[in-house]
């Protein structure tokens, strides 16, 4: 759900100065993670989406011309329990087959420091889409094979804004939260 934090990652590969001007990153999803976590009574449910792309392209003269997109296969959701991700995939819930992918699209970004950079954009789930601010910050920096990591992080998603709730009889008695915490950390290579 907090996907969208893994685009704001590489927008902060636009802050490194061992990088090139206007260069492009593709999301390495063999390397990365888009997790959450969702309270649930005594506990704490976790899951991440396995399947996602993603693009960032870098300006390094000029940093706000910079921006980043991505998608989620939300089909790819992994709780560790299948019968817990099949009905978080159904009509119930994600509706995956109404809406298939979560995406994220840059509007603005602005440097932060010397590694560090917010994005404004637009997160759209579940057929509702919001302004989210990404906050990335630079974990490895440029190196001679192309590759680095981000780690994203931003204020927990509420499932409401995005019309996901269960039926108000399940939402009474599961004690599931209201929010939804992010953990993301992008590996990005350079594209050729």
């Amino acid at each position: 759900m907090r996907l969208s934090n893994s685009i704001a990652a590489f927008v902060v590969a636009s802050l490194s100065t061992a990088a090139l001007a206007n260069e492009t990153y593709k999301f390495d999803a063999s390397g990365s993670t888009i997790g959450f976590s969702v309270h649930q009574f005594l506990g704490t449910t976790q899951g991440k989406f396995t399947k996602f792309t993603g693009k960032i392209d870098v300006d390094r003269e000029h940093t706000e011309n910079s921006s980043v997109i991505a998608q989620i296969d939300v089909r790819s959701i992994d709780t560790h329990i299948k019968k817990r991700d099949d009905h978080l995939r159904s009509a119930e819930f994600f509706n995956v087959e109404k809406f298939p992918q979560i995406r994220f699209k840059s509007r603005s970004v602005k440097r932060t420091g010397p590694e560090s950079g917010d994005i404004l954009g637009d997160l759209t789930m579940h057929g509702a889409t919001r302004p989210i601010t990404l906050h990335v910050k630079l974990l490895t920096p440029l190196n001679e094979t192309s590759r680095t990591r981000w780690q994203v992080t931003t204020e927990a998603i509420a499932r409401r804004d995005f019309n996901l709730m269960f039926a108000p009889a399940t939402e009474t008695v599961s004690g599931i939260s209201q929010t939804v915490a992010i953990n993301i950390e992008i590996e990005a290579r350079r594209a050729h």
